[in-house]
């Protein structure tokens, strides 16, 4: 199966391209044709499976019919990080189409991220807390969400976000598509699960082992080699790119400025 089988339109089959997709991974073969006809999916599978092409891919597509600039498709993620990393990837995804994106986290200013909502977006990618006070604010209309997707939920329901997310339900139409994807399925994203989705399409690839597309490694070392270490991975053949992270900001900051 190729992403061409799926019958996107030629401008979100360049921003595949673009983003150097080959194959479609299992849970995109499984989920994305499901989405892309508006049912409601339930997606349990781990990290780095491609789950944000999964659910992104088609709702771009889907998105290309209808009027623009009004928040149309609402992703929630636990973390900043996380909200990062899906808009980047949802504006490779869009960069042929007039389709926009932006997000919404705590940690920074509200100014900037009002400013953006109120000159109109179709996708908004955000973490319940600051979507939440910013519609408080009103400065973000939800009455014109048609589809929600719900990332990492169980990571959700650990860190206390489960309240936030069902005030923010309260406030979207009851007639919207809903996806689900979550890593692992413990009592609450299971409850959560049988009260938003309708008759949902199930896909399940989560198992105990890591997931094939990630290696992992725990190195042992002294706080004064950390950084030797951390260069020889570093121009390793293999390393092309990093996202290194550490306990603190101004650790962050002092390491970025000594690589």
């Amino acid at each position: 199966m190729s992403f061409h089988d799926f019958g996107f339109d030629p401008r979100i089959m360049a921003g595949i391209e673009a983003a150097g997709y080959v194959d479609p991974t299992p849970i995109q073969q499984a989920a994305m044709g499901e989405v892309l006809q508006g049912r409601d999916v339930l997606g349990v599978a781990q990290t780095g499976t491609g789950k944000t092409a999964a659910f992104m891919l088609p709702i771009l597509h889907n998105l290309l019919d209808g009027p623009r600039r009004k928040v149309r498709a609402l992703v929630l993620a636990p973390t900043r990080e996380l909200a990062e990393q899906i808009e980047q990837a949802t504006r490779e995804f869009a960069r042929d189409t007039d389709l926009k994106s932006t997000t919404v986290y705590g940690g920074v200013s509200k100014r900037g991220q009002a400013q953006r909502l109120r000159r109109g977006v179709d996708v908004v990618v955000a973490c319940p807390g600051r979507l939440l006070d910013v519609h408080g604010d009103g400065d973000i209309d939800l009455s014109t969400v048609e589809v929600l997707v719900m990332d990492e939920a169980d990571r959700m329901c650990d860190m206390g976000f489960l309240p936030d997310v069902r005030r923010i339900l309260a406030e979207l139409p009851a007639r919207r598509q809903n996806l689900l994807f979550s890593a692992t399925m413990p009592k609450e994203v299971r409850r959560l699960a049988d009260e938003l989705l309708h008759r949902p399409h199930v896909v399940e690839l989560a198992n105990r082992a890591p997931a094939a597309t990630i290696d992992h490694a725990l190195v042992l070392v002294g706080e004064d080699r950390k950084r030797d270490l951390l260069e020889h991975l570093l121009e390793t053949d293999g390393c092309a790119s990093a996202i290194v992270f550490t306990r603190t900001k101004h650790r962050a900051r002092r390491l970025a400025t000594q690589l």
